[in-house]
């Protein structure tokens, strides 16, 4: 039997195809299938995380085995692309090849087809599952990406070997309506405090793939580092990129890391925001070019946790400058709208020079093309409605932020920071917010968070994780995870749609991407672990 063709351009012709096929296929002189009984599975029952809009089953599954290949709409467009993406990590997991858009020599039997439909959101999706195709259909690429991880965490980790003679993996039959329910669903790493290098980065950029968020926020600079090269300000780095918390070496992102870092977030559709903060927490660059200190003095390297000690000098035009330079080079090296320029926590600022401040810095970024974001301090100044307000604190700054028509990033401390500690036993973590176990970072809702911010004016959510107490990527797993995956649907499902009694369970089930990544997660007593698969002995065995 040969290729289904890859020019199908009507859904009508492409049934009328599969039906003519299927009745050559009898009469084929090609290889013999064996007819495969399917065991009966149930979509609505399948752990995915975010939960989707709508799930229906189906009386069909389909069976992914080596007579299966992908089709896109084109070889040349970004559905092919994604396309690729579910090969590759159907290569690296169930170990086996399926091609896309495969020549016609290849015997194919079963078609994972990539579909450009109109009229759909950008992120919206559909799927329909029946035993001899998967449909998916995206108006954007993105959406096809979106519904590509759907299919990915469908597919279960071990083939059903009594099925045929080869192996063959059972993904349940029905359908599955999705879409967003916020613009915006995102994560921030501080490499500030403690230094992580782009691999740690790529993993968790993966991971946050995988739970369908699209955004990564950098916290590139903060008193105890500067993280990423300005070729015309050298000293940041090389003075000021020296040093972390705990006194360690620190280090530093060349703009062929960064541009490496886009890329890789890009292809899998999360963009990256990257943050200058000031103009507090400016110790390092302060550090590498005294003249920038709003104190007069010439400061030292800092490698403590204090917070609000300092400042730029605010009525400084060559200070002005710097910041043109530095917002110049990295919004070119970002092709995202946003760029964050921190405020927050400027203790050492008098209210006038910081007004005078923010109002200076947010016309400077929009001079590069980017949308101003900052922590919600920067809702007190009076700013017209193009700047992003990031709420983290419950001190009444949104109210003001919200007054002058801003969008609001949903980021509170007290249920979103993934640096607060679980709980008092925690290893890792602060807790000057709250503990925040797993159950209470997901129990709680941005729509609802404060009656003062209306529905319409939220951008989204965003989970920080600051790094003052952590200097690995397993220590910034444990914080991260599991937490991560319940902002991750607070972003994406509908608030009606959300129940902690079943996302618990399906929380559980996704111990096997944690194995096959070696995620060293923190094992809540609050979520019954205990019923997934020999999860304990593995935890156990792998952080001894």
């Amino acid at each position: 039997m040969r290729m289904l063709s890859r020019k199908i351009s009507n859904f009508s012709t492409f049934l009328l195809v599969i039906l003519a096929l299927g009745f050559l296929l009898g009469c084929s002189e090609g290889p013999k299938l064996p007819q495969l009984v399917l065991p009966e599975t149930d979509l609505a029952a399948t752990a995915l995380i975010p939960k989707p809009v709508q799930v229906v089953n189906g009386p069909d599954a389909f069976p992914l085995d080596r007579y299966t290949a992908i089709f896109t709409e084109t070889e040349r467009d970004a559905f092919t692309g994604v396309g690729e993406f579910l090969s590759g990590e159907i290569r690296k997991t169930q170990k086996i090849t399926i091609p896309v858009n495969p020549d016609s020599g290849k015997d194919v039997f079963r078609g994972i087809y990539l579909r450009q439909t109109p009229g759909m959101e950008q992120e919206q999706y559909n799927l329909q599952i029946s035993s001899d195709s998967i449909l998916l259909r995206a108006t954007t690429a993105e959406g096809a990406f979106r519904g590509v991880q759907t299919l990915r965490q469908l597919l279960p980790e071990t083939s059903n070997d009594t099925l045929a003679e080869y192996p063959v993996w059972v993904i349940p039959g029905g359908s599955i309506q999705d879409k967003p329910a916020f613009e915006y669903r995102g994560s921030m790493l501080d490499v500030a405090r403690h230094f992580f290098d782009i691999e740690d980065v790529k993993k968790y950029l993966d991971v946050m793939a995988y739970y369908k968020m699209n955004y990564l926020h950098l916290h590139l600079t903060d008193d105890q580092g500067w993280r990423i090269e300005i070729t015309s300000w050298p000293k940041l780095t090389q003075i000021g990129g020296q040093t972390e918390v705990g006194g360690e070496a620190g280090g530093y992102y060349t703009q062929e890391d960064y541009k490496e870092l886009v890329a890789f977030a890009g292809d899998r559709y999360i963009t990256i925001v990257p943050e200058v903060d000031m103009p507090g927490h400016t110790n390092a660059a302060s550090v590498s070019y005294p003249f920038l200190n709003g104190n007069g003095k010439t400061p030292k390297p800092y490698t403590g946790m204090r917070v609000g000690f300092s400042t730029l000098d605010t009525r400084k035009d060559t200070v002005y400058q710097f910041i043109e330079d530095v917002v110049r080079e990295i919004s070119a090296l970002s092709p995202g709208p946003y760029f964050h320029i921190g405020g927050d926590e400027s203790h050492a600022t008098q209210k006038a020079d910081y007004e005078y401040f923010i109002k200076r810095v947010v016309p400077i970024v929009r001079k590069y093309g980017k949308i101003p974001i900052g922590w919600d301090e920067v809702g007190t100044v009076s700013l017209d409605a193009d700047v992003v307000a990031q709420i983290w604190q419950d001190k009444g700054n949104e109210v003001h932020a919200v007054e002058q028509g801003m969008k609001i990033l949903m980021s509170p401390a007290k249920k979103a920071y993934l640096d607060m500690s679980y709980d008092s036993i925690s290893k890792f973590g602060l807790h000057w917010a709250a503990y925040i176990p797993v159950d209470s970072a997901y129990t709680w809702s941005p729509e609802t968070y404060s009656d003062k911010i209306p529905r319409a004016a939220i951008l989204g959510v965003e989970a920080p994780l600051w790094s003052e107490t952590i200097s690995t990527i397993a220590e910034l797993e444990y914080l991260a995870f599991p937490r991560l995956l319940g902002i991750a649907e607070l972003g994406w499902t509908p608030s009606g749609e959300r129940s902690w009694e079943d996302y618990k369970l399906r929380l559980i089930r996704q111990t096997p991407y944690f194995k096959r990544l070696d995620i060293q997660f923190y094992p809540s007593q609050r979520v019954p672990w205990m019923e997934a698969d020999s999860l304990l002995p593995w935890y156990n065995n792998r952080t001894k």
